[in-house]
C-alpha cells in the first residue's frame, strides 16, 4: 500500500498583516514537517486575508517567486515536502494580478501553479481570472487544483479530470452562512469521480465574514470522510491510501499553533 501523509494548514491569518501571516505559514510548515507530512496545503489568501485589497492595496505584490517565497522554497527543501502555497502574483509584462497557488516540490522547486479562474466581483476585483487549467504532476500523481469558487460548478473540475487529474486539491476561504458551502465539494466528487481535499481557514475579518466555523474537508464518492473546524490556527494531518484513493485515518491529527 502506498501511503501519503497530508497536512492541511487551517490557519487564521490577520487581515493585511503580510509579514505576520508569512511567519505563521513558516511556523505551520515546520509543524507539518515534524508530523512527517509528504504534502502540505495552505488555505486561499493565507498571506493576506480575504479582504486585504481595501486595507493594504496591491502595490506590494511582486512577480513570484519574490525573495520571501525563495526563502520558503529553501525551508521546504530542508524538510522535503510538496507544498501547495497560496500567494498573490503579478505578471511582470502585463502587471495583471492573480490569486495563485504555487506547487513547491521536495527539492524546493516551483513545479507548477494554478491561478483562480472563478474570481468574484467586489473583494476579488483586484485579481484577473486565470486562463490555464492543467493538473500538476507531483511525483507521479496528477493533481487538479481548485481555488475556492473554482469548485462551485463542475466546469473547471471536469476540465482537470479530462486532462488526467487523479485527485483534486482545493485551497479555500469559504465560510458558513447564506453563501456558504452547500454540498458543492461532495457533488464535485460525484461529477468527476475524483476525491477532493479542501484546506479552509479560520479567523474573523469583519462581523459578516467569520471563518471560525469554516470547514476543511476530505470527500470521496459524494461523502465526507473527514471534516474539521477550528476557532484558531491548527495543522490538520491525515494519512491517505494512494492505491485505493481513500483516507486511512478516522480523524485528523490536530496540532494547534
Amino acid at each position: 500500500m502506498r501511503k501519503l501523509r497530508i497536512s492541511l494548514l487551517h490557519l487564521a491569518p490577520v487581515l493585511g498583516d503580510v509579514d505576520g501571516n508569512r511567519k505563521l505559514v513558516e511556523s505551520a510548515l515546520a509543524v507539518a514537517a515534524e508530523q512527517g507530512a509528504d504534502w502540505v496545503v495552505t488555505p486561499e489568501l493565507c498571506i493576506t486575508g480575504y479582504l486585504f485589497a481595501d486595507k493594504i492595496g496591491t502595490d506590494w505584490i511582486l512577480p513570484q517567486p519574490d525573495p520571501w517565497m525563495k526563502d520558503l522554497c529553501q525551508q521546504v527543501k530542508q524538510s522535503p515536502m510538496t507544498v501547495f502555497l497560496s500567494h498573490p502574483d503579478r505578471n511582470p509584462q502585463t502587471q495583471e494580478l492573480y490569486n495563485t497557488i504555487f506547487v513547491i516540490d521536495p527539492t524546493g522547486t516551483i513545479i507548477g501553479q494554478h491561478s483562480k479562474i472563478k474570481t468574484l466581483r467586489g473583494p476579488e476585483a483586484w485579481s484577473s481570472p486565470g486562463t490555464e487549467c492543467i493538473p500538476v504532476n507531483c511525483n507521479g500523481i496528477d493533481v487538479g487544483i481548485l481555488v475556492c469558487a473554482d469548485s462551485y460548478k463542475n466546469d473547471v473540475p471536469q476540465l482537470l479530470k479530462d486532462q488526467g487529474a487523479d485527485i483534486l486539491v482545493s485551497p479555500a476561504s469559504w465560510g458558513p452562512g447564506g453563501c456558504g458551502p452547500d454540498g458543492e465539494w461532495e457533488q464535485r466528487t460525484l461529477d468527476t469521480g475524483l476525491p477532493i481535499i479542501v484546506c479552509n481557514r479560520s479567523g474573523v475579518e469583519r462581523d459578516d465574514l467569520d471563518f471560525r466555523e469554516a470547514e476543511s474537508v476530505v470527500a470521496r464518492n459524494g461523502e465526507r470522510l473527514l471534516t474539521a473546524t477550528s476557532a484558531s490556527s491548527v495543522v490538520l494531518t491525515f494519512d491517505w491510501d494512494l492505491d485505493n484513493m481513500t483516507t486511512m485515518s478516522q480523524d485528523f491529527e490536530r496540532i494547534y499553533l
